[in-house]
């Protein structure tokens, strides 16, 4: 049945995001334990939050009748000292998604154009149609970025280009040298969203702040709470620009997009600095981990630098279905255009290992019956 009033034009043809699938909800679907069901489909952080941003959460807890601080004032404050930026060179969002949507409020209109890589995150093409822009996808290299053709791709009516480092949801990344040079050569009237969502999980970052520092109003770096510091749930990101964008930026953002606890939860985060170097080793051993056993499996995989791995398995539908009558969810790829594929998060080691375990379980139920 049709509504009896027009809606926004561009909504019969808007993407969905399909986010990974919650632990309950397979659980009440299969008839399974939800305790004994694990997910690795949403690069979540296996070891959970910091104790110290749970302490945080708690004594917040009792002044939730109250607004939060809607500037995020002493957050903001926190971020500034730890990064050597000024305050005003950051913007909250609830979640790193929520920038996004504001850098489309700011700069993406129908007469633009947006620049993104193949492979590349759900979300930046949902933006970009969201505000009625032509999408410009270029051909990926290796599974991650061809930094060279993605600036060939610049027109006169080029506003932005998405791009991330490391990808997601390949896991490939850059190096330094290649991201300092490719940051330089855009040109001055389009801006680089540059998503450093896995930034903390780089062997090699780039300290891309320096260039904010100096001056640059066409590069907004984004980041998030969600994956080294296990704040998924509380929806909190952040986005790092010159001051000028910032300000357009905060115009559009909406009050109190960021609540009282994840103000609390990652301020505290932030002194937890053993947690995160304990959940950097944690990814570290998973990913040698499944790559090691992906070798063993004959299984093609792309080397990554996030806390998730890119694997062919075939059928990769099929996989994440018998994956998930097992108790273990994992990410199917086709909506990617990657049907061959699945991603597999890093959990912890229990985790990986029983996700290895039914993994060969299911590839090996796969050729029997395509061989029966």
């Amino acid at each position: 049945m049709s509504l009896p009033y027009p809606t926004n034009p561009v909504l019969p043809s808007l993407p969905v995001y399909q986010p990974g699938r919650p632990i309950e909800e397979v659980a009440r679907e299969l008839g399974l334990s939800a305790a004994n069901v694990i997910k690795l489909a949403s690069n979540e952080n296996p070891l959970g939050p910091s104790r110290l941003a749970l302490a945080a959460m708690r004594r917040a807890l009792a002044k939730v009748n109250f607004y939060p601080d809607g500037s995020a004032f002493y957050l903001k404050q926190k971020l500034a000292s730890k990064l050597g930026i000024a305050s005003g060179n950051i913007v909250l969002g609830n979640g790193s998604n929520e920038i996004l949507e504001l850098i489309g409020h700011a700069l993406i209109c129908p007469s633009a154009e947006v620049i993104v890589s193949q492979y590349c995150f759900a979300v930046y093409p949902i933006v970009t149609a969201l505000f009625g822009a032509r999408l410009v996808t270029v051909p990926a290299k290796n599974y991650g970025h061809d930094l060279d053709a993605m600036l060939s791709a610049v027109t006169p009516r080029t506003r932005v280009i998405f791009a991330a480092n490391p990808t997601n949801p390949t896991g490939t990344s850059v190096l330094p040298e290649t991201l300092a040079a490719f940051v330089r050569a855009v040109p001055q009237d389009v801006l680089l969203a540059l998503d450093e969502a896995y930034f903390e999980f780089l062997d090699q970052p780039l300290d891309l702040l320096a260039e904010i520092r100096g001056g640059k109003k066409n590069l907004l770096l984004m980041r998030t709470f969600s994956k080294i510091y296990g704040l998924a749930g509380l929806r909190l990101g952040y986005g790092i620009g010159h001051a000028e964008l910032i300000a357009e930026l905060e115009k559009i953002r909406q009050p109190f997009n960021v609540n009282a606890m994840a103000q609390a939860g990652a301020m505290a985060a932030l002194d937890d600095a053993a947690h995160v170097e304990k959940t950097r080793r944690t990814n570290t051993a998973g990913l040698k981990r499944f790559a090691s056993a992906f070798r063993r499996l004959g299984l093609e995989h792309v080397p990554s630098s996030a806390n998730f791995v890119l694997v062919k398995v075939g059928d990769g539908q099929g996989v994440f279905k018998g994956l998930q009558k097992l108790g273990v969810i994992v990410r199917p790829m086709a909506s990617y255009d990657l049907p061959e594929w699945v991603r597999i998060s890093v959990g912890t080691p229990s985790q990986n290992r029983r996700c290895l375990d039914a993994l060969r379980q299911v590839l090996a139920q796969e050729a029997h019956a395509a061989t029966a």
